[in-house]
């Protein structure tokens, strides 16, 4: 087997807070391939994009670090590197598309400016040129006029267009791995639809792998080979896209599903919902973190910590007694509320 394009071995993520110590990322692993897309799921604060800054060497310190672990693109180790260094490898090696592109873009620079500079850092190209290669970036993804948008401030565009603008960035130095943090956050489904298409289009022309970060369990379906559940932090469950779907082994996984609204259902059916709420980071309980949210805890789930253990062919799941079949947790789930 071909040695994976990212490796992240027993990650570890700690905040210093008032409280205490935060651990935020506790001891994840995974790897992704050259040109797969990977889907990262959960819902917010479970540790999706502490993890891609991590990737990045942007965790903010103080207060926060990377306490353990080893992350490794293409052989080499990032974890250390110096900020200089980190700094080259940064949108030349591992870009990202932010969540916000409004925030991410400096309001008071052009599109030119902010796109060029990327560009002339990594690439050694004139101005002329660097301008050139952005233009044409621009029009990849399918903004109709980048000679007129280029000279255009951020505040000048729509979010779809300042996406758009992100995702040329990004792609502007041909990196080997993209991270896209919910990339089509606050826009509306055409458009949604529109920018994961132009990402995955590049992807497919610049052989790019990509992280999509992502609560949209749609979105992983259209997108995504495999997929990692994370959960406080922690990795519940990891497969491929149809697997997944087709057989979650754990309950969180299963209750993700379970709450997605069917476009056929009947109209007096009950949409299932998870149960509780997420534990505090700071007062985490002994056994699993999911155990008073689940339906088929047992005793042993409020005492002990699963460990990942390999689920099928291609797959881990962190649960002491793995979902069956989603019937079987459908059933456990409406004894569970009566």
């Amino acid at each position: 087997m071909n040695r994976p394009l990212l490796e992240v071995d027993n990650l570890v993520i700690e905040f210093e807070t008032d409280r205490g110590t935060i651990r935020a990322v506790d001891g994840i692993s995974f790897c992704v391939g050259a040109s797969e897309t990977l889907g990262l799921v959960g819902e917010s604060g479970c540790g999706k994009s502490v993890t891609a800054l991590a990737l990045l060497g942007l965790i903010p310190s103080p207060p926060g670090r990377v306490a353990a672990g080893s992350i490794r693109l293409d052989g080499r180790e990032l974890t250390g590197l110096s900020e200089a260094r980190m700094r080259k490898v940064r949108g030349k090696d591992i870009a990202m598309i932010f969540q916000e592109p409004m925030s991410a873009l400096n309001p008071v620079f052009t599109i030119a400016s902010q796109m060029t500079r990327v560009i002339r850092r990594h690439q050694g190209l004139s101005r002329r040129q660097a301008r050139a290669a952005a233009v044409e970036m621009l029009a990849l993804t399918g903004i109709a006029a980048p000679l007129r948008l280029i000279d255009d401030y951020p505040h000048q565009l729509s979010g779809g267009m300042r996406q758009r603008v992100m995702i040329a960035m990004a792609m502007s130095c041909e990196p080997k791995l993209l991270i896209a943090d919910e990339p089509t956050t606050a826009l509306d489904v055409t458009t949604q639809a529109q920018v994961l298409e132009q990402i995955l289009a590049l992807q497919s022309s610049f052989n790019t792998a990509v992280i999509l970060i992502t609560h949209d369990l749609g979105v992983v379906a259209e997108t995504c080979s495999r997929a990692l559940v994370m959960y406080c932090g922690r990795l519940a469950e990891e497969g491929t896209v149809e697997s997944l779907f087709a057989h979650p082994r754990h309950p969180y996984t299963a209750g993700l599903l379970e709450s997605i609204p069917a476009l056929q259902a009947s109209r007096n059916r009950h949409l299932p919902t998870i149960a509780g709420a997420v534990p505090d980071l700071a007062e985490l309980p002994p056994g699993c973190l999911f155990a008073d949210r689940c339906p088929s805890a047992r005793s042993l789930c409020r005492e002990e910590h699963p460990r990942l253990i390999t689920s099928g062919r291609d797959g881990r799941v962190a649960c002491h007694f793995p979902v069956q079949s989603r019937e079987a947790y459908r059933a456990a789930l409406v004894q569970w509320e009566s």
